[in-house]
């Protein structure tokens, strides 16, 4: 999505990662005695007191192409486990989690592939007696092909409006939707309540139930490392990132009054004078965001099927303080020759003209994900022209969650 600033994946350079899933099960490492005769024999009392140490899943020593779809766990009887360390390559080692009553271990993370991996076992038994084992393997070796990268908007670090959603792309299909959006977290601060809409298998997004609350906080996980997406498919990597809104800004542009209310945080600071779309080629009505900006920017009518030789024909070159508000075209722009029509007439071709001192004023003050909301005519904003998300209901929008 090269026009909403996302940031790409480079199939060369990232080390893509893979899921586990539970699966039971078992080896058992047990140290048993040999002694036959009765119960009382003091020799098999002895061995019935030793510790009985099981690893899910099974891996056996020495094993390869061991599945990433498990999740390592050890579990002891009669003792207690006194140290479980997990090892992966260099060294780094797999953080996990004992129970208080010593007697299981979990991974907290996943295993990674075409990796080797050594698992070391201590457990003291019922008779006093320490057990040490060990546990070499490597694991499978998944090919592109086989594992989903997501890209995420707005970038890390970066201020927005309070129009902006939180956009999520895979580069492979998420079958596995509900699997994917229980990992996929997102925290305001302060608290807003927010809902995912899936567009289609690869992209998803993200918006509160009203625009977001000026100068908030938001942070955005996705542990999808290691999660089936269906079709043999499994999340690569777990991502995280931090952006932040700042003023409220909303543009309130009439088609009929061609005029162009500007809001700062509740307060309206400047109307500007506005032509908008001609007949035949109407302005959409609707809400809109602030897609991209441009100080400069080359128009041509090609780009929305207007060819040469056509009287509706255009080519402008250097157009000022372009911002984008549609995929098919709609812009704010200054528009220093239709200065005498804005403010009583529309005369473009659906973009929002004015002056170029007024462009350069909302330029200069809007930041991506600023909202635009246009009323007057009876042309539409859709979802999908656009960062469309708030030309729908929220009862619609939480539809949309794999999770409804």
């Amino acid at each position: 999505m090269s026009t909403q600033s996302q940031s790409h994946r480079n199939r060369s350079s990232v080390r893509r990662r893979m899921p586990l899933t539970a699966v039971a099960a078992v080896v058992a490492l047990v140290l048993s005695a040999c002694g036959g005769g009765g119960g009382t024999d003091p020799e098999a009392k002895k061995a019935e007191e030793k510790p009985v140490v099981q690893i899910t899943p099974n891996i056996e020593n020495d094993a390869t192409d061991v599945a990433i779809d498990k999740v390592v766990k050890v579990n002891v009887a009669k003792g207690r486990l006194d140290e479980v360390m997990l090892t992966g390559a260099k060294g780094t080692k797999v953080r996990g989690t004992m129970s208080e009553d010593g007697l299981v271990w979990s991974a907290g993370d996943v295993l990674e592939p075409t990796a080797a991996y050594t698992l070391s076992v201590t457990a003291t038994g019922n008779d006093g007696k320490q057990l040490e084992s060990q546990t070499k393997f490597s694991t499978e070796d998944l090919g592109l092909d086989r594992q989903t990268y997501p890209s995420i908007a707005p970038l890390d670090g970066e201020t927005v409006g309070v129009g902006m959603p939180i956009i999520v792309t895979y580069d492979l299909p998420v079958k596995n939707k509900a699997a994917f959006e229980k990992k996929m977290k997102v925290n305001a601060t302060p608290k807003q309540e927010g809902s995912w809409y899936w567009v289609n298998d690869k992209e998803a997004h993200y918006r509160p139930r009203t625009y977001w609350q000026a100068n908030s906080t938001i942070d955005v996980k996705l542990n999808i490392n290691s999660v089936p997406a269906g079709g043999g498919i499994f999340g690569q990597k777990n991502r995280q990132i931090t952006f932040k809104t700042g003023d409220k800004h909303v543009y309130r542009a009439n088609t009929q009054t061609h005029q162009m209310d500007v809001f700062k945080n509740d307060q309206k600071i400047k109307t500007i004078p506005i032509t908008t779309g001609k007949e035949g080629f109407i302005t959409r009505s609707g809400v809109k965001v602030i897609i991209e900006k441009f100080e400069r920017k080359t128009m041509n009518s090609e780009t929305i099927g207007i060819n040469e030789g056509d009287r509706e024909y255009y080519n402008m070159e250097g157009v000022k303080w372009a911002m984008r508000l549609t995929f098919s075209g709609e812009f704010i722009h200054g528009a220093p020759w239709s200065v005498s029509q804005q403010g009583n007439a529309n005369v473009s071709h659906g973009c929002t003209g004015m002056s170029d001192a007024n462009a350069k004023f909302l330029y200069d003050m809007t930041r991506r994900g600023d909202v635009v909301e246009t009323v007057g005519s009876d042309r539409g904003m859709t979802f999908s022209n656009g960062w469309g998300d708030w030309n729908t209901s929220y009862d619609e929008y939480q539809a949309g969650s794999a999770l409804a």
